[in-house]
């Protein structure tokens, strides 16, 4: 048995009450890297985490070791995918222990967490772990849930399981989003894994069938925050809709830069000789959608020849993020590389991010069919 240990739990849903600092990790692993980032974190003295997915990278350790790999399947093409090494949970766990028992951690599930075993099981020691509020939001899987953090609705979407407008997730999410009160809590922030907005070469336009078949639901509900992992650097966007600045979409923040095994990414997919090809970037669950752009500065090609006008700010170190919301209005974001943990109030990027719902009345009320 463990000690005993005490954390404060979140405030009840109000305009005029949120978490103290909320700490937005991805794609943590247990490296150095990892240990640098949680001890940064640590010193931010957050009120709570939210894990973006890939935790543990369980599912690698065996054949990467202490190297790490940008690709595996291209290191290493004979070793098996996903080996599921299941020590390193236990690790994992104990590793994040001083963090985790004075912070309530609020997860969602990353591809490394879906460690395929005998008779198609999927996923069994990140469920077997962690516990989900998804039966209180009215959902009927743990891969996809809600809960409300004082004066902000939070939306957790799985992008391993069904996502397409016909299915229970987007069912279930639509009425979700349909029975927030933003009198109450104002703020509406969703989160899942891969990026559905993304410069770098790694993963680009890998979800592009997810954001197809969810995304005007979430602009119509304006939803005010999306955060995502997946792609191991830092990207921050400037409001955007279908690939088009939009004061009423949500600001998109990648943060798959928590530390893991598989190095940070470097490449751009604007820069030269970067694209990737249609045939890359293949998602470990759903159909591939790559498209090629019909207007705008990328019109009839793949990729940008830029910094695409929506990618506000990006750097390839490894970090975390710190949301902080100070009121109905404003909340500020702030990335910490973690090259500055020994620097005093030093960030790698800060903005606030501010509503204005009177802006976008509207097609709010608008009922998608």
């Amino acid at each position: 048995m463990s000690e005993e240990h005490v954390f404060e739990t979140l405030p009840l849903p109000s305009p005029n009450a949120y978490p103290h600092r909320i700490a937005i990790i991805g794609d943590l692993g247990l490296t150095s890297n990892s240990s640098t980032t949680i001890d940064h974190v640590i010193v931010n003295d957050p009120s709570m985490i939210l894990m973006v997915g890939d935790l543990t990278y369980a599912n690698q350790y065996l054949t990467t070791g202490g190297k790490g790999a940008p690709c595996y399947s291209c290191a290493f093409p004979d070793a098996p995918i996903r080996e599921t090494y299941q020590p390193r949970w236990d690790g994992w766990g104990r590793f994040m222990e001083p963090l985790i028992s004075s912070s309530p951690m609020m997860v969602i599930e990353g591809n490394h967490e879906i460690e395929p075993q005998v008779s198609g099981i999927t996923f069994k020691s990140y469920l077997t772990r962690y516990a989900v509020p998804s039966e209180e939001s009215g959902s009927n899987s743990n891969f996809y849930y809600s809960f409300d953090a004082g004066g902000i609705h939070f939306v957790m979407l799985g992008a391993y399981v069904d996502y397409n407008s016909t299915g229970a997730q987007y069912s279930w999410l639509k009425q979700d989003l349909n029975q927030v009160d933003r009198a109450k809590t104002p703020w509406l922030v969703a989160a899942w894994h891969p990026p559905w907005y993304n410069s770098y070469s790694s993963h680009y336009q890998e979800f592009e069938c997810m954001r197809q078949e969810m995304e005007a639901l979430l602009y119509q509900y304006r939803v005010d925050i999306v955060f995502s992992g997946h792609v191991h650097a830092y990207e921050r966007m400037n409001r955007v809709y279908n690939y088009t600045l939009d004061a009423c979409g949500p600001v998109y923040i990648t943060v798959g830069d928590g530390g893991n095994i598989e190095k940070v990414d470097v490449d751009h997919a604007d820069e030269p000789g970067n694209c990737p090809s249609a045939g890359d970037n293949i998602p470990e669950f759903g159909g591939v959608c790559h498209i090629n752009f019909s207007s705008g500065p990328a019109e009839g090609k793949f990729c940008w020849d830029k910094q695409p006008e929506w990618s506000a700010f990006r750097e390839s170190s490894f970090g975390h993020g710190i949301l902080e919301v100070v009121n109905s209005t404003y909340a500020l974001w702030t990335w910490h590389r973690n090259q500055d943990i020994y620097k005093d109030d030093s960030h790698g990027d800060q903005i606030y991010v501010v509503r204005q719902p009177e802006l976008c009345i509207a097609s709010t009320l608008e009922v998608i069919s």
